[in-house]
């Protein structure tokens, strides 16, 4: 919680959590009133930023040290480190080996006690040489390291969309759709006009159920870029306003202010509406359905490690499924979509070309059906398995599972 406010002038109506918890002490209690603000001298109101950080100085030191004393003198400890982006959003590591080790110094916390550290998979961070966690284990052979298992998750999922080149693109054009959509309040208000009376129309027609919470007028979700649940939940929202985010893109196309304008909304809505486009649309919502709930689970603050490390192995095995079985439910899917939103599906049957008009090769050894089924889905599922596998290693996992037995729940169980 941000403690200075925007506005501390005496007229604001809100001026910022310090000022306005003084005035809510003085509000309570005559005699802290007769003393604080404006009642106050004007060199004596203790209310600057100098002032404010001070205060907080203190709160931040008396936090260490209630820390510290839970340690205790011998006490074991682990540390965790994190990257901040900054505004070109690169990641900047505000905390490096020196200044860890002068933090833990200055609080007579020994190297030789530490038990564990967590960083992300950077090879300056994991090294097995020249890494962080390499350089500690020098010092501590007991402080293991671990890789957040949400981070884990994320590069993993993230990794094998950048493999295949259809995905790939997809997540460029989502971004598109969402940031050309999304960049004007009046765009967006838009949006929410022609979803709404595209929900209208369907209730009455009877094509949609009432409920509590049925039928909600949403927005399309930005992903994050450190967050690949945002993903999932971004893709979510297209597919959701895709009837509504069609006919807007329509319109400014025909009545847009400038021909740029007009010609920008045509092109983001011709890639929107390309079979591939819808195909790795359906196709993210489906297999990220498997991941999603792992993610969420992964970054839990209470964690059951046991229970975790077992849904990663049961994604795993979704997956499998998905991809030996789940062909032919997920291509009548498509279809449906397609058929919702009038965009045309190619034939499946048909022979799969590479290219456009005179650069155009024909592969005669596949089909259109071939190269989704197998080229795409299959790949994309292949990258996700091998991903999961490569970053939830055997080791790790056996170890978080024999960690469990530390848990003093339930005695010990």
């Amino acid at each position: 919680m941000v403690f200075k406010g925007d506005d501390e002038s005496y007229d604001s109506s809100n001026r910022g959590n310090f000022i306005e918890l003084v005035k809510a002490f003085a509000r309570m209690n005559v005699n802290i009133e007769k003393v604080v603000l404006q009642n106050a001298p004007l060199n004596a109101q203790y209310i600057s930023n100098k002032i404010q950080k001070e205060i907080l100085s203190i709160y931040s030191t008396k936090v260490r040290k209630r820390i510290r004393d839970e340690i205790g003198e011998d006490g074991k400890f682990c540390i965790l480190v994190d990257e901040a982006l900054d505004d070109s959003k690169k990641e900047q590591m505000a905390i490096v080996i020196s200044d860890i080790c002068k933090v833990l110094g200055k609080h007579n916390l020994l190297v030789s006690n530490m038990r564990g550290q967590g960083y992300d998979g950077a090879s300056n961070m994991r090294g097995e040489w020249s890494g962080l966690q390499a350089l500690f284990l020098n010092d501590c052979p007991y402080a293991y390291y671990i890789h957040c298992f949400a981070h884990r998750l994320q590069l993993a999922l993230n990794g094998a969309a950048k493999e295949v080149g259809l995905v790939w693109r997809f997540f460029s054009m989502l971004n598109n759709i969402v940031n050309f959509v999304g960049a004007s309040a009046k765009r967006h208000s838009e949006l929410k006009l022609t979803r709404q009376a595209e929900i209208e129309e369907l209730l009455a027609a009877g094509r949609v159920g009432t409920a509590k919470g049925a039928n909600q007028i949403r927005c399309l979700q930005r992903p994050g870029s450190t967050c690949w649940g945002s993903h999932f939940n971004s893709i979510r929202s297209l597919i959701d306003l895709f009837g509504a985010t069609k006919t807007l893109l329509m319109d400014i196309s025909h009545n847009g202010p400038t021909s740029q304008f007009r010609g920008e909304a045509e092109s983001i809505k011709i890639s929107m509406l390309s079979f591939d486009f819808v195909f790795a649309l359906k196709l993210l919502d489906k297999t990220m359905r498997f991941t999603d709930f792992l993610c969420q689970e992964l970054q839990r603050k209470s964690q059951d490690i046991v229970k975790a490390l077992n849904l990663v192995a049961s994604t795993k095995k979704e997956l499998d499924e998905l991809r030996n079985n789940g062909w032919n439910d997920f291509i009548q899917s498509v279809q449906s979509f397609c058929e919702e939103h009038d965009l045309n599906m190619p034939n499946m049957g048909a022979r799969h070309t590479i290219g456009t008009r005179r650069s155009c090769q024909q592969r005669d050894c596949i089909t259109v059906e071939h190269y989704y089924h197998i080229d795409v889905f299959n790949e994309v599922i292949n990258y996700q398995l091998g991903e999961l596998n490569t970053r939830f290693p055997d080791e790790t996992v056996e170890l978080l599972s024999l960690s469990s037995a530390l848990d003093p729940r339930d005695a010990f169980k």
